[in-house]
């Protein structure tokens, strides 16, 4: 059975190629709605401009890797397992996380959007573990930490430098099991 997409989620799905091909500065509308199989002026009768949907993108990358990361609990994944689902979902949107790194510096509602995105994935934190959980502030240096390792091993920093990834991919382990594990302070 399929399910019909509306108007709104076609445009969004269009827009994650688009933005994830082109960056943010090379899309525009035009491509996005022709995508997504409709005349450009159709974009904007669903978003305000090319942020705006940005920003549902995004929004979208993060209900795929919520979803991802949700499916490995409920089968009780490894540590590692988790920590390659991750990257994985890094590698597969490299240039549209390049552009979110950089809009989230140059753009007040990216930015406002990021923040929200993860105090998002601070509550979802908060219910991966047993209980007791730790402070929000605790579970977001994990967090940044756990996402900027992610990005430097999608990315392929580490083999730059002529270094070995799967050490990095042994500490994102690490660090998903410190989420996953009740806090010892």
């Amino acid at each position: 059975m399929t399910i019909k997409k509306s108007t709104s989620e076609k445009l969004i799905e269009a827009a994650a190629k688009e933005f994830n091909e082109h960056g943010f500065g090379g899309t525009d509308t035009n491509r996005i709605a022709r995508r997504a199989g409709f005349a450009p002026q159709t974009f904007y009768r669903w978003f305000r401009d090319k942020v705006e949907i940005f920003i549902k993108t995004y929004e979208f990358w993060q209900r795929e890797e919520f979803g991802a990361i949700s499916a490995l609990l409920a089968q009780n994944a490894s540590d590692a397992r988790l920590a390659q689902s991750i990257i994985e979902h890094h590698r597969a949107y490299l240039i549209f996380r390049r552009s979110l790194r950089e809009l989230s510096v140059e753009n007040d509602s990216v930015r406002a959007a990021r923040a929200q995105s993860r105090l998002n994935q601070i509550e979802y934190i908060k219910k991966m573990g047993p209980k007791p959980r730790r402070d929000a502030a605790s579970c977001a240096v994990i967090l940044f930490q756990t996402e900027r390792l992610a990005d430097a091993v999608a990315e392929g920093e580490l083999s730059d430098m002529g270094l070995d990834e799967k050490a990095a991919e042994r500490a994102l382990a690490r660090l998903i099991h410190d989420l996953r594990s009740p806090d010892r302070t």
